[in-house]
């Protein structure tokens, strides 16, 4: 069994890097962002690089991450374990923090290092105004490198966090192969909508808010193979 996330991820997108890994929609507003196996690894790249350099966190460091299922979520959660970090979602002293606008009041009250806000915008554009006290994710993260090389032990959870992802893919039933469908209201834990599809070498066709009305011909559209119940 695997136990370096980062190495997962590169296993899911060496079979074919312009595959399209991760499928967003939000159906309250009428989102749809692909991203390949590439381009989500060069936002994870960006994002690493960013908290090495930026941010100044170590193997081993904390990240608190109060953000939603989300593209931009994935980006952050495997830069984070490419880093060697570990990521919390429970109040207390972190190194780095990630929150979206709506939680910014909540995120105040984290003893924090650098802190990143992410308005989630369906285009990644930059934010026209940035609360005090954070950064805007998107505009910092774009100034950085391309490429990343993960430390190769991996961080302190990643063997937890894989037996987890890889147990949640057989109950789920995801098999190598399968485009997966994902309601995040039904299954908001990252284990489940991000690392067990990935632990699986299957792709995600992730949605929010979404439509039952339109569930019939995205899983056409989409070629979805196996919606999760």
């Amino acid at each position: 069994m695997a136990d370096n996330i980062a190495r997962v991820l590169a296993d899911a997108i060496a079979t074919d890097p312009t595959r399209p890994l991760l499928t967003w929609y939000d159906d309250a507003t009428g989102e749809r962002t692909e991203l390949s196996g590439a381009t989500l690894a060069n936002w994870v790249a960006k994002t690493a690089n960013l908290l090495v350099d930026e941010a100044a966190v170590s193997p081993g460091d904390t990240a608190g991450v109060l953000l939603p299922p989300h593209w931009q979520t994935a980006a952050v959660l495997l830069g984070c374990w490419s880093v060697g970090l570990t990521v919390t979602d429970t109040p207390g002293d972190v190194d780095v923090l990630f929150a979206p606008v709506a939680r910014v009041a909540e995120a105040e009250a984290w003893p924090a290092g650098e802190r990143y806000v992410l308005a989630l915008d369906p285009f990644a554009l930059p934010m026209r105004q940035v609360p005090p006290g954070f950064a805007d994710y998107v505009s910092e993260v774009r100034a950085h490198g391309d490429h990343f090389t993960p430390y190769a032990k991996g961080g302190p959870g990643d063997a937890e966090l894989l037996a987890r992802a890889t147990a949640r893919a057989t109950e789920l039933g995801i098999t190598p192969g399968d485009r997966v469908l994902v309601d995040t209201a039904e299954y908001p834990d990252p284990v489940d909508w991000l690392l067990a599809p990935l632990t699986a070498n299957a792709t995600t066709v992730l949605c929010a808010n979404l439509d039952p009305a339109r569930l019939p011909s995205r899983t056409t559209t989409e070629r979805v193979t196996h919606p999760l119940p």
